[in-house]
This record gives C-alpha cells, sequence and structure tokens, in this order.
C-alpha cells in the first residue's frame, strides 16, 4: 500500500540513548582489546610474518575509527546536535568508512593467505614474504582511501549545521544510493565472495587431509567461525539496509511510503549498532592467527584467574568464623 504522507519515525529511543551507549562500550573494549592486541605484536615485531602484517593494520583501523567515537557520543547524547564543524563531521564520517572496508579488506587478505598456506603450502613456500605483506597492504589503504574520498564530497551537515549524516541530505539522496550501491559491489561483495570461496576450499582440504595437525585444523576453524560471524552480523546487515534505508528515502522525496519504508528504518538503525561492533570484535583475529599473541592471552587470563583466586582466599581468611553451637 502506497501512502503520500511519509511521516519520520521516532528516532529518540535510539539514536539518544541505545546508539551513544553502545559507542562507549565500542570505545572501551575496543581500545582496550586492540590496545593489547597491537602491543603484542609489536612485542614480537622481530618474529613479524606475512599474516602479522596484515592484522596490525586492522588494528590500526579500528584505532583510527575509535577515536572518533567520542565526537559521535557527543552529537547523540545532544539530541543529534552537531558542534564540531562541517569539515569535521565529513572526517568522522570518512574514518568509520575507512575503518570498514579496510577491516574487510584485510580479513580478505588474511583469508586468501590462510587458503595459500594451507591448500599451496609447496608453491608459496618462501615466496611471499614480508615485503608482499607490507606492499599489499599499502594498496588495500590506497584503494579504500580512494573509494572513500567521493563521499566527503557530498554534504553531511543539515542547512543550520546542526545535524551530522551518515549517508547526505535528502538534496542528492539519488545520487548517493547510485555511489553506495557501486561502493557495497566493490567494497563489500567482491571481497565476501573471495573470502567464502577461500574458506571453502580450506574446510574441503581440512576435512580430507590428514597431514595437518589437529592444533592448526581447530585454529583454522574458529577463525572461520569469526570471519562468518563478522561478515553476516556486522558487515552484511549493513549494506543491506543501507541501501534499502536510502531507497526508502529517495521513494520519500518522490512522496511515496510504502508499507515496509518503517520497517526497513528500525532495521537500519540496528545495523548501524551491529557493524560499529567490527572494531570490537576484530581483536579476536589476534586470538586465532597469531600463536604468540594466543599464548599471551592465555597466561593473561591465568594471572586474572590467580588474582582472582588470591582474593578470594584472603577474604575467606579475614571473614569471621561463627559458631552456631556456641551459646
Amino acid at each position: 500500500m502506497n501512502q503520500t504522507d511519509c511521516t519520520d519515525p521516532d528516532k529518540e529511543l535510539f539514536e539518544h540513548r541505545i546508539l551513544p551507549t553502545l559507542y562507549i562500550l565500542v570505545l572501551i573494549v575496543g581500545l582496550v582489546a586492540n590496545g593489547w592486541g597491537l602491543k603484542s605484536l609489536l612485542h614480537n615485531w622481530k618474529k613479524l610474518r606475512n599474516v602479522n602484517v596484515f592484522m596490525l593494520n586492522l588494528g590500526l583501523a579500528d584505532i583510527l575509527y575509535l577515536l572518533t567515537l567520542p565526537f559521535l557520543v557527543v552529537y547523540y547524547f545532544k539530541k543529534s546536535t552537531w558542534i564540531f564543524g562541517d569539515e569535521f563531521c565529513k572526517v568522522t564520517r570518512f574514518c568509520f568508512h575507512l575503518n570498514l572496508y579496510c577491516s574487510i579488506g584485510f580479513l580478505t587478505c588474511i583469508s586468501v593467505y590462510r587458503y595459500l598456506s594451507i591448500v599451496h603450502p609447496v608453491r608459496v613456500m618462501g615466496r611471499l614474504t614480508v615485503t608482499h605483506s607490507v606492499i599489499i597492504s599499502v594498496l588495500v589503504w590506497i584503494l579504500v582511501g580512494v573509494q572513500s574520498l567521493p563521499d566527503m564530497l557530498y554534504p553531511k551537515t543539515s542547512q543550520n549545521k546542526t545535524q551530522c549524516y551518515d549517508s547526505t541530505s535528502k538534496e542528492y539522496v539519488e545520487d548517493y544510493l547510485k555511489y553506495n550501491l557501486g561502493w557495497t559491489l566493490t567494497g563489500f561483495c567482491i571481497p565476501l565472495l573471495i573470502t567464502l570461496g577461500s574458506y571453502g576450499h580450506v574446510i574441503f582440504v581440512l576435512v580430507h587431509k590428514n597431514t595437518i595437525n589437529k592444533v592448526r585444523k581447530q585454529r583454522s576453524l574458529r577463525l572461520l567461525f569469526i570471519l562468518i560471524f563478522l561478515f553476516s552480523v556486522c558487515y552484511t546487515p549493513h549494506h543491506v539496509f543501507k541501501n534499502l534505508n536510502l531507497y526508502s528515502r529517495v521513494l520519500k522525496k518522490q512522496n511515496v511510503c510504502k508499507n515496509w519504508y518503517f520497517g526497513v528504518f528500525r532495521t537500519h538503525q540496528l545495523s548501524r549498532a551491529l557493524v560499529s561492533l567490527n572494531s570490537a570484535l576484530n581483536p579476536l583475529v589476534f586470538l586465532h592467527v597469531n600463536e604468540d599473541t594466543s599464548a599471551r592471552f592465555r597466561q593473561l587470563l591465568q594471572r586474572v584467574q590467580v588474582m582472582f583466586q588470591r582474593i578470594f582466599e584472603s577474604k575467606s581468611v579475614t571473614d569471621p568464623v561463627t559458631d552456631e553451637n556456641v551459646l
């Protein structure tokens, strides 16, 4: 059913309460997890291997985005009133897209390198060096940066400069939809197909090849689960519902409101929250790719466990002992 009166849905609950609260949690967890992961990599800098280079860049991309979250928290707590200027609004949104598509790019590189090391170990032995990984990482940054630059050409603030759009104003929404569809194809769909193809072949080899040790199989399967989770929960909903929301805005501009408009809007709002989680979840990749990082994490957990045991034991000793049989 079509309607000619398309009223804006209520954003109060999500944008002014849930979203900023979630951003604060992502900021804290993301900074701690990525900081610890980067510290572990830099601690073993001399052992830096091919895949570790991608993880290092993945952590840097996350940190870059996390540093912009305090400004978005202020924005949403102030009921969508942007006080940091038009240019910084564009920079903030640019950092989000840079993190998003660099994360997808580096996770795809990790998947391809895993595929080569497991499926074609003899062919790539000694041929893929750290230098190659550095060059590929630089290319990922350049390609994503070039792809994200046109986004900064679209107006990001309202006429009174109080709103900071994650896409653009309604005057340019048709052009932005076309641009975003192309962005989705090259920045998300193609890497997704490469990742699925790489790990599909890896799973086939792991199941049918008995020469691969059990520990390596388990780590590869856990990494596959993490990648599937990131793509299915963080990345896919964001791209699907952002494009649908832009399309609904195009229809609304034409005074056409479909009956699915509000459902798409609410789901798009949820997908914005989910996609921000990638900066807090990406460090899980550190634990299943780098053996040193995984070992250091287990040691950290053991120290925390010992610390809590000591606290509990000391509390038990200091608690007064009561004897119910004493009159």
